[in-house]
C-alpha cells in the first residue's frame, strides 16, 4: 500500500532521522550532498565548515532536503521539504549548536573518533551553524 504522509508523521520523521540530502542551486549546476542535522523547532538545523555547499546557500538560499527511512523495498517513508537557508551567528547559533550536539552525540559510538567536520572543540569556532527554515513538505510511504 502506498500513501502520504500526515503533517505529523513527516514531523516524526523528521525528529527520528539525523542524516538528509540538502540540494542546493547556484550558477546552473545542482548539488546534492548528505548532511547530518537535528529538526528543531520545525527547521532544519546544520553545521558546515567552508567549501562549495555553503558558497552555493549563500548565493542560493534556496533549497531542497530529502530524509528516509527504509527497512525493506515494501517498507519505507520519505519527506521531501523545500526551505530557506540562514546562516545563524552570536546566541542564536550558540542554540542551535547546542540542538545539534544533544541531538548527534548519542550516536556517537563509545571510543570512536569525534566526526571530522566541525563538531570537534578545536573546529567550533571555525564551523558555520545554519538553519532551513521549512516552507512546504510532503510524504509519502509503502507499507507491504
Amino acid at each position: 500500500m502506498f500513501g502520504e504522509l500526515t503533517p505529523s508523521e513527516i514531523d516524526q520523521l523528521l525528529i527520528e532521522q539525523v542524516v538528509a540530502r540538502l540540494g542546493c542551486h547556484d550558477g546552473g549546476t545542482t548539488y546534492v550532498v548528505p548532511i547530518t542535522y537535528a529538526f528543531h523547532d520545525g527547521a532544519i538545523i546544520g553545521h558546515s565548515s567552508d567549501g562549495r555547499k555553503l558558497r552555493m546557500m549563500r548565493a542560493n538560499p534556496n533549497v531542497c532536503i530529502e530524509v528516509d527511512q527504509m527497512s525493506d523495498l515494501g517498507n519505507w517513508r520519505s519527506v521531501i521539504a523545500w526551505g530557506r537557508f540562514e546562516e545563524l551567528a552570536g546566541e542564536e547559533a550558540l542554540a542551535a549548536r547546542h540542538a545539534l550536539v544533544h541531538r548527534l552525540q548519542p550516536l556517537i559510538a563509545i571510543g570512536s573518533r569525534p566526526p571530522s567536520h566541525g563538531m570537534e572543540r578545536r573546529d567550533v569556532a571555525d564551523a558555520v551553524v545554519y538553519r532551513i527554515n521549512l516552507t512546504s513538505r510532503t510524504g509519502r510511504f509503502e507499507r507491504a
